[in-house]
């Protein structure tokens, strides 16, 4: 019953994520496998539900900060996070009087798996993504009191970017306002964000064309 449930959660809430990474679902269905203590099971597996939780809500909703995971981190460091839950776990059902623990090695192949799996991940997005364009990133959806048009994208010399123009009643300050509410702040003539818990994962707007009712972004990961 609890299996199912924390199952459910999981998938829940990577459904109701902008990436829908279904590998943050390995650590809780390894978990689910391994535990034989329905008391212990619940505990870690809730723990690992959370850690679901910080790894993906928080940039769905846009935020940013040092302690916001970046889209690559869920790969590596939530599933080490995971495994070393796991291990406790499984470490507190080979206590005396505990439930009969899963097989050791078994154990032990299996959170190693995911967590080379995770690395493995993590290093082959991270060299796709240096050539790849940059997401949304919370430039787009744009301000909905302006009309905003995608325009080109490309790559060249080590980076890639896309643009859009945006008119309305007071353009250049419209998207500026909506910069800053997704976390951009000013940085001389950028507008840059951050996220990551161990690798910064940077992304900077530049506006230009300024009218007063016009105004041409450019985003790229920096």
């Amino acid at each position: 019953m609890w299996r199912g449930v924390l199952v459910a959660l999981a998938f829940l809430v990577v459904a109701t994520s902008r990436d829908a990474n279904l590998f943050g679902l390995f650590p809780i269905l390894v978990w689910c496998a391994l535990a034989r203590s329905w008391r212990t099971g619940v505990v870690v597996g809730l723990a690992i539900l959370a850690l679901l939780v910080w790894f993906v809500v928080p940039r769905g909703l846009g935020w940013t900060g040092p302690w916001v995971p970046s889209a690559l981190e869920i790969y590596w460091v939530y599933s080490v996070m995971a495994a070393v839950l796991s291990v406790a776990g499984l470490a507190v059902e080979r206590l005396p009087r505990a439930a009969r623990p899963a097989p050791a090695m078994v154990s032990a192949f299996t959170i190693a798996g995911y967590v080379v799996l995770g690395f493995v991940g993590a290093a082959f997005l991270g060299i796709m993504n240096m050539e790849s364009k940059p997401r949304d990133e919370g430039v787009l959806p744009g301000p909905a009191a302006l009309q905003v048009v995608e325009g080109d994208a490309g790559c060249g010399s080590g980076n890639c970017w896309r643009t859009l123009d945006a008119t309305g009643d007071r353009a250049p300050e419209v998207v500026r306002a909506h910069l800053a509410s997704r976390g951009y702040v000013p940085r001389s003539e950028h507008w840059c964000r951050r996220i990551g818990l161990v690798v910064a994962h940077e992304v900077c707007a530049d506006l230009s064309k300024e009218t007063p009712t016009s105004v041409h972004v450019t985003w790229y990961n920096n």
